[in-house]
């Protein structure tokens, strides 16, 4: 049995769920969300609460029983709070823009890079080493971020490279240049 998968979901107000036909849409301040839920998975309303139930105790469901109550966890802080991640860009010379839809982001290549904002998801740049994703979609920001890292993924000798502001990069000791040796 789930433990999570048992727990109810509080609905702030403002937020409203609806489940039909196998889709999950919450709706609150920020936006509308919708999620497509697995056949024997319900979703029940009942005053200020959600709770994910199974229709049948089958192996297969026990899994998802868990995962539908935590997405409908993240669609409901997504529409009323929302998510946001921290990238820091490091590096000599690096710096990063915002130029309409777009960030450019200067990391020691010959070209400047692009990267476009998707759709859903708001790129800013409160500093020139900064890059801030937010957005109501959890999997979407995170998604978003993590492809921006992977432009210039941290390097462990000087630290250069885009990390998430939270981010610990293990540093390794460089060559020590055959001291001692004849």
């Amino acid at each position: 049995m789930s433990r999570i998968g048992k727990l109810p979901v509080n609905l702030p107000a403002g937020v409203t769920v609806n489940f039909a036909d196998g889709v999950m849409t919450v709706k609150g301040a920020k936006g509308t969300l919708t999620q497509k839920v697995a056949e024997g998975i319900d979703v029940k309303i009942e005053g200020n609460e959600a709770l994910v139930v199974k229709k049948n105790d089958t192996k297969e469901l026990e899994p998802m029983h868990g995962l539908y109550r935590a997405l409908l966890h993240n669609m409901v802080v997504g529409v009323t709070e929302g998510y946001k991640k921290s990238l820091k860009v490091n590096g000599v010379g690096w710096k990063v823009a915002k130029q309409g839809n777009k960030v450019v982001l200067n990391v020691g290549f010959s070209h400047p890079v692009e990267f476009a904002e998707p759709a859903g998801v708001k790129l800013e740049c409160p500093s020139a080493n900064e890059i801030v994703v937010s957005g109501i979609d959890k999997t979407l920001v995170g998604q978003t971020a993590a492809d921006i890292r992977s432009i210039r993924v941290p390097e462990p000798y000087h630290g250069y490279g885009i990390a998430y502001s939270d981010e610990v990069i293990e540093r390794k000791e460089g060559k020590t240049g055959g001291k001692g040796k004849k």
